[in-house]
Parts: C-alpha cells; sequence; structure tokens
C-alpha cells in the first residue's frame, strides 16, 4: 500500500511502499477514503512531540470502509464506514480509565503518532476507539468531526453554561464549534490573524457574532474563551476578555511558552485550563450533535502524494476550514 511517512523532526514526509497491515484479534482493517489534516501533524512533523514512533504513518481524522476484522472482534463489521480519531487505545483499568477520563491513561496510544494513522490507502485500528459516522456526510466531510470537531466539542464543553464564548484561531476546530455554539444558543466571537478580512468573513457568515484580529477586543467582555491556536501568548490575551468567574481553555496538545502577566488578569476568579485528547463519550455526544443540527465543515481535498503540500497549507494558515487527504 502507499503511504505517507515521519521522516525525522523538521523533514518532509516520505512516500512509500508498505505491507498491508494485517489486524490483531481486537483490531478492523479499514480502507482509507478521507483523513483530515490537524495542527497535531504539524507538530508531529516539526518535532514538537517528543518520541514518536519511527516512520509513523501520520493523521487522526480518518474515515474509511472496514475491509477485514480481527478474529476476536464483535461490534463492527466488514464494509461498514467508521471513523477513526486521535486516541487509539488505553489501558482500561487504570484509575484515570475507572473515572472515565480515559483521555489522562499514562499507558493511551495515539494514532498517527505512536499507531499509524491515516495518510495511507490502508490502517489499522482498535474496533472499540472507532466511531459509526452520520449518512448526512460523505467522507471528505465527515473527517474533520474527528478531531477539529471532537476537541473543539471537549474545550466547549469545559465552559460549561457561558453564554459568550471567543475562539481565537479560527481555523479547523473553530470553524465547526462556531456552528455548534451558535446553534446550542451561544454568542460566539472569532479572534482571527490580525488582518485577516476573509477569515472574519468566513466567521461572520457561520453565525459569528463578532470576528476581528486577535489584536482587537470585542465589545464587551465574555464568560469564555478558547485559545485553538498554538500561540502561547494568547493567554493573557484572553484573559484579559474573559469577565469576572469566565474560564480560557487552551484547545492545543502543544502551545508556545506563556509569557508572564499580572495576576490581575487572572485575580476575580477567572479560570485557565488546558484539553487533553479526547474521550469515547466526546465522541459520541459530538456525532449525536451532528445528526440533529447542520453543522457543514468546509473542506479543501489534496491527493496522498500531497501531503507535505497540505501541511504547508495548514500552517501557513491559507486553508478556510479543513484540508483532507484523499487516498
Amino acid at each position: 500500500m502507499r503511504a505517507m511517512c515521519f521522516a525525522g523532526a523538521g523533514q518532509p514526509l516520505v512516500g512509500r511502499e508498505l505491507p498491508t497491515p494485517e489486524p490483531g484479534p481486537h483490531q478492523v482493517l479499514v480502507r482509507v477514503a478521507a483523513c483530515a489534516v490537524c495542527r497535531t501533524d504539524l507538530h508531529l512533523v516539526d518535532g514538537d512531540l517528543p518520541d514518536p514512533k519511527p516512520g509513523v504513518v501520520p493523521g487522526h481524522e480518518i474515515v474509511g470502509t472496514i475491509a477485514a476484522v480481527g478474529a476476536a472482534v464483535t461490534e463492527r463489521r466488514v464494509g461498514e464506514r467508521v471513523g477513526i480519531p486521535w486516541l487509539g487505545w488505553t489501558c482500561g483499568s487504570c484509575a484515570y480509565c475507572a473515572a472515565g477520563r480515559e483521555n489522562l491513561c499514562d499507558q493511551a496510544r495515539f494514532t498517527g503518532y505512536q499507531l499509524d494513522g491515516g495518510f495511507a490507502e490502508l490502517t489499522v485500528a482498535d474496533e472499540r476507539f472507532c466511531f459509526p459516522l452520520p449518512d448526512r456526510y460523505d467522507n471528505e466531510h465527515a473527517a474533520p468531526l474527528l478531531c477539529a470537531g471532537l476537541i473543539g466539542w471537549r474545550a466547549l464543553a469545559m465552559t460549561g453554561d457561558a453564554r459568550s464564548v471567543g475562539l481565537y484561531g479560527f481555523g479547523a476546530a473553530a470553524h465547526i464549534i462556531a456552528q455548534v455554539a451558535v446553534q446550542l444558543g451561544r454568542d460566539v466571537a472569532a479572534f482571527t490573524r490580525p488582518g485577516d478580512a476573509d477569515g472574519q468573513a468566513f466567521a461572520r457568515s457561520l453565525g459569528c457574532a463578532w470576528a476581528g484580529g486577535s489584536d482587537e477586543v470585542p465589545p464587551h467582555l465574555l464568560d469564555a474563551a478558547i485559545i485553538f491556536a498554538p500561540v502561547g501568548a494568547l493567554v493573557p490575551v484572553a484573559l484579559r476578555t474573559v469577565g469576572k468567574g469566565g474560564i480560557v481553555v487552551c484547545g492545543g496538545i502543544h502551545m508556545s511558552d506563556i509569557p508572564s502577566f499580572p495576576y490581575a488578569d487572572l485575580w476575580s476568579e477567572r479560570r485557565l485550563c488546558s484539553v487533553a485528547n479526547l474521550t469515547r463519550a466526546d465522541g459520541v455526544e459530538l456525532l449525536s450533535l451532528a445528526e440533529r443540527l447542520d453543522i457543514r465543515t468546509t473542506t479543501t481535498a489534496f491527493p496522498l502524494t500531497a501531503a507535505n503540500e497540505a501541511l504547508d497549507a495548514v500552517r501557513g494558515g491559507s486553508i478556510e476550514g479543513a484540508a483532507v487527504i484523499v487516498p
């Protein structure tokens, strides 16, 4: 099978012919139809994530059809369309797993990082960590739901009952979760790169009540803010846009260092927290919402051989919505 493989930190992905993977007892073999590109893939290629599997196949927003099943598979079937997310395996027995916080499992393994992912024609996955997908989405447009959507949903859930929410970094995750938040009755402010008039217009077209640059202030203080851009300098900026008792959620797996800021920016019971990975429950909740809400993903497709070009487009912010690899 053809695959694009990690060749080392700071190096472009390399195209290779790999043997067809064999599913283990609890695994399914999936023929990849689409795999969205996540900023985490950039962090892998750029060397921001430690100790990846040597030569790993990136990609963890996978949509495909099950081509074969392992001997002990009971939940999935050949011919079924499934989505494969970032969280690829957990131990199921540690204190975190037992408490329903499997996203924090110390033994967890992640798709496209420790486990081969979807920048390939075929991949294998644990059947327990595969999601049936809503029929209303075709393969390309379902793919961004598997991480951009899921992490966005987990981050939004962290904001509790906040009525006004700011989104810093209006890329793949924000363009999905803005629609969810608006349709759930939230007032959404979108913060783009300074001067990005097209991005701000895109945000307003999705229902955002206000859109401006990250160097601007919204018309009123917000109840919450979510930072999707991996820019630590946005943390004190976001804290100054939320009111008393507000929360700032950092939605990325990696972020540049957070600069020093005065305690007054945090005082009055403002909170700062991160979102780590996802749980299967997050997937069930988000995909259920996708069945009943009008959530539209905006995508740009790239062939498998153009995976490096797709990564560059995400890095440069030239993609409206999500980039998707279509083998």
